[in-house]
């Protein structure tokens, strides 16, 4: 009977308020949806960092013909030296940091030169006694490559130590930038959705304050009172979470994994698996802002 009741509750106070319900799926839907696409962009720099870091690689490049570097003042790279550099790349302080080694000769750095700029007139203007030798060096950790860095800079017979990690850093730190935004955006948005259920949830129970009056006067319980409109706002709430969860699917379906991953293949996407994996955050979020903001929005106005 009790169970009937509040639904009947319920019923009447949607369709009485169904503009003030509306009004809350949609601040509901864009809020969830920024949430969405801050749990989406932590897990895309997670992923490229985990594509690219695994790429990296520290390169040693040796003293040529017409190196300008003080370090090869002496002229080009001797066996000698070729020989120090190799010994000291697999001495056991290196080993806990480096994982494998290649060395590049002048002919091996302009083939892959040739391959990179073949549609560029670069390619023709250069020739192969005019490529540095270089060892290339892959790390067991990537982001350790100032320890192997620091050991052959300024060495003689080096012209150069170059990590890709150098021009990483800077990318992952304007990427994470732009996630604390994504995340900034979401937190006002959910504010916004707090405050919204909050006065909705107290016109609501303006508008019906004498039924709760009645029910007082029988002897209902605050918690009876409060439930119906509780439940209101939560149903709200989820169908805001299930427009907006299949926006974001949507999105990372057609936009990221449809146009984006084809278009720009440097890296690794997300895909609809990250995004269903974030979905019942969103409905954990959503209800919860919808539940706890009814709940205390009710303690003072719903008082008779």
């Amino acid at each position: 009977m009790r169970f009937q009741f509040i639904v009947d509750e319920i019923v009447i106070g949607l369709r009485r308020n169904i503009a003030m319900a509306v009004s809350v799926v949609l601040v509901t839907v864009v809020s969830l949806f920024l949430v969405g696409l801050g749990f989406l962009a932590q897990r895309q720099v997670d992923t490229m960092k985990d594509y690219w870091y695994d790429r990296v690689q520290v390169s040693i490049f040796l003293c040529g013909d017409v190196s300008t570097a003080a370090s090869c003042a002496d002229g080009a790279v001797t066996d000698a030296q070729k020989e120090q550099i190799q010994a000291d790349l697999n001495a056991p302080s290196l080993q806990p940091y480096v994982k494998q080694v290649y060395f590049e000769s002048k002919q091996q750095a302009y083939d892959r030169f040739k391959e990179q700029y073949k549609d560029s007139a670069l390619s023709e203007n250069v020739t192969a006694d005019q490529m540095p030798e270089s060892y290339r060096v892959d790390l067991k950790n990537p982001e350790q490559y100032k320890v192997v860095s620091d050991v052959f800079t300024d060495r003689p017979g080096v012209e150069s130590v170059e990590s890709q990690n150098q021009v990483l850093d800077r990318l992952f730190a304007l990427l994470n930038q732009l996630k604390l935004g994504a995340w900034l955006l979401a937190a006002v948005t959910l504010l916004c959705s707090v405050l919204l259920v909050a006065t909705t949830i107290r016109l609501t129970a303006f508008t019906r304050r004498r039924e709760t009056g009645i029910m007082r006067l029988v002897g209902a319980s605050n918690f009876f009172i409060q439930l119906p409109f509780i439940l209101e706002s939560m149903i709200a709430a989820a169908v805001g979470a299930v427009l907006a969860s299949g926006a974001l699917v949507a999105v990372t379906h057609f936009q990221i994994q449809g146009r984006l991953a084809k278009s720009l293949t440097f890296t690794n996407y997300v895909g609809v698996g990250d995004a269903l994996s974030i979905v019942p955050w969103l409905f954990i979020i959503g209800l919860g802002i919808a539940g706890v903001s009814a709940f205390l929005a009710l303690q003072r106005y719903l008082k008779v």
